[in-house]
């Protein structure tokens, strides 16, 4: 039997070094060592959201499974690979398509088997889930900032030596037009 070529792929959201992939990639190297498995690759997104669809190493991935430079995907954990339901279901069946299984290795996800699949589906579904509750969160916290009179985003520019050329261009414009409404 022929020796299973695997790609890894790690992704954290920050790229402000809050956040290191290695955690990921030492886990999921010893993994491959365990199953025999020799990688090929080792793709890794930077400071790049889950619910993004396209991610420059996620499409690097995809774009070598579909020329089968590999057997095997194997992910520390499904919301490494993304957030969206749609999402997941759609590059996991590209995958297959490809002939090319997925592995999750914290969920003990092998879609090479019928349980596998299920199990994504149901965690692919709970991550979007988790996704959906911290965007709920987090217009709560907008409203209730609203609500106690915090002003929300940056604060407009008044002093004319900070602004830029055409914003005082344009206000001139306006002025010298009868309109001051910008």
């Amino acid at each position: 039997m022929k020796q299973q070529r695997c790609a890894i792929y790690a992704r954290v959201s920050t790229s402000n070094g809050q956040q290191d992939p290695e955690m990921q990639l030492r886990e999921l190297r010893q993994f491959a060592e365990r199953r025999g498995w020799t990688v090929e690759h080792e793709y890794v997104d930077h400071g790049v959201s889950g619910s993004k669809d396209s991610r420059p190493s996620l499409n690097r991935l995809m774009t070598d499974a579909k020329a089968r430079k590999f057997d095997i995907v194997a992910v520390w954990k499904i919301d490494r690979w993304g957030r969206s339901l749609k999402h997941l279901v759609t590059s996991l069946a590209d995958l297959d398509a490809y002939g090319v299984a997925f592995v999750s290795l914290q969920d003990s996800l092998d879609l090479s088997t019928p349980s596998g699949r299920l199990m994504m589906q149901l965690l692919g579904a709970m991550s979007e889930f988790e996704r959906a509750l911290i965007q709920e969160r987090v217009c709560a916290g907008i409203r209730n900032a609203w609500a106690k009179g915090k002003q929300q985003g940056r604060p407009r520019l008044t002093d004319t030596s900070k602004m830029s050329r055409v914003t005082r261009w344009r206000r001139a414009a306006a002025v010298s037009q009868g309109n001051n409404s910008q």
